[in-house]
Parts: structure tokens; C-alpha cells; sequence
């Protein structure tokens, strides 16, 4: 494994300790973007953090090469870890995921998939215990309805603009999206308010006032 590998695998490490409030807070800080709401778990449990592979999908002719089905070459890109994320804002309601790419995803050690869009067959995901945010479920096949227009080129989810490669980290409270170059600092930042936040917690069960432990210093936690 080259030093580049090890670095973004450590980076990784990092991030899954955290969670997306403090990842989200530490965006704030430093007046970054990335977050985005309305993908909740659908199967899974758990955090999932990893780097993108990404994959779009809409309406009209896929590109020029041999014909597979939609999501098989996100699927064989990924390496052990890697969040698939999706989009799929057509305005048709056809599935952007499903249960035979979910096995398949789940045996490469995919650590989960986000999709914006529908996805289908999320009792199988759920039997597979593979993660899955999404913004919706269907049973509509993805079949005469949408195409695959791209692997591991860039997605838009939510309002973000993601390329293979961002980092990923999804959670109950949201899905955010982070930038190679971005990660140390924001890994930094929110690593030292959850920090805080636990000193805080800490401070609470010893007795201390709810008062005085959300005080002035909680209100100014992001300009410190």
C-alpha cells in the first residue's frame, strides 16, 4: 500500500469515530459545504464512512461500450471500504439500487451505498444488513425507465457536487460530503469539538448545571 493509500485509510479511520454533528459543526467552522439532509437509513445499521465511487443515472442513451446492467461497474470499481453514491434525479420513479447489486456491493466489502434517488428491495438490504440511505423506496425496476450515464464521474446530491474520491460519512442525522483536500482540517476541527462535547457530557453527569455546561462556551464552541 503507497503513503497516499495509507493516509486516506487513516483519514477514514478518523472520520468513522466521529459523527455528522460534530463533522457538520466542523464545516461550519471553516465555512465549508457538504451537508445534505433527507437521505435517511433505509437498511443497515450504523455509521458509514469511506471515499465515493459514484455513479449517475437518468434518462437517455447511455454511453458508447459494451452493455451491463446499471451499477455493476460502481460495484467492480469499488475496493473494500468505498461508498457507492448515486444519483438519480430524473423525476422518474425507478429504482437506483437494488438486491443483487446489494450482495454483490456487500461480498466486495462495500461499506454501504447513498442514493439520491429511489431505491428498491430494501428488505433484501436489510437481510444483508448493508447499509442504504436513500430518499425513497420503490419497487419500480430501473429497466426501460433509467440508464447508467456514468461511473465515477461527478454526482449531484442534494445541492453537493461529489467526485469520486470525496470522502463520505453517513449517519441518523444526515449524509456529508468532504473534499480530499478538506479532510485534515475538517477531521481536526470536529475531532476538537467532539472533544468538548464529551468533556461536556462528562461535566454533566458529575452534577454541574445544565446551565452553566451549555453556558457562553457552548454558544461560541465554533469560534474557538
Amino acid at each position: 500500500m503507497d503513503s497516499e493509500s495509507k493516509q486516506a485509510g487513516a483519514a477514514v479511520e478518523r472520520l468513522s469515530r466521529l459523527d455528522c454533528c460534530a463533522i457538520s459543526d466542523a464545516l461550519d467552522k471553516l465555512k465549508l459545504s457538504g451537508v445534505v439532509s433527507g437521505l435517511p437509513q433505509l437498511a443497515g445499521t450504523g455509521r458509514v464512512a469511506g471515499r465515493a465511487i459514484t455513479m449517475k443515472l437518468g434518462i437517455g442513451t447511455p454511453p458508447p461500450g459494451p452493455s451491463r446492467h446499471l451499477g455493476t461497474a460502481a460495484v467492480e470499481a469499488a475496493r473494500a471500504g468505498d461508498v457507492i453514491v448515486v444519483e438519480q434525479r430524473s423525476g422518474v420513479e425507478a429504482g437506483s439500487w437494488g438486491g443483487i447489486l446489494a450482495l454483490g456491493a456487500k461480498l466486495r466489502g462495500v461499506a454501504g451505498v447513498v442514493a439520491d434517488g429511489p431505491v428498491r428491495d430494501i428488505d433484501e438490504a436489510k437481510s444483508l444488513d448493508f447499509p442504504v440511505f436513500a430518499r425513497a423506496c420503490t419497487a419500480r425496476t430501473a429497466r426501460g425507465r433509467v440508464v447508467e450515464l456514468a461511473t465515477n464521474g461527478p454526482v449531484e446530491i442534494g445541492a453537493v457536487t461529489v467526485d469520486a474520491g470525496d470522502y463520505v460519512i453517513a449517519d441518523g442525522s444526515a449524509v456529508i460530503f468532504i473534499k480530499p483536500e478538506h479532510i485534515e482540517q475538517v477531521l481536526a476541527a470536529a475531532e476538537s469539538i467532539a472533544a468538548r462535547e464529551a468533556a461536556m457530557a462528562q461535566a454533566l453527569r458529575a452534577g454541574q448545571p445544565i446551565t452553566e455546561v451549555m453556558g457562553v462556551n457552548y454558544e461560541r464552541m465554533l469560534n474557538a
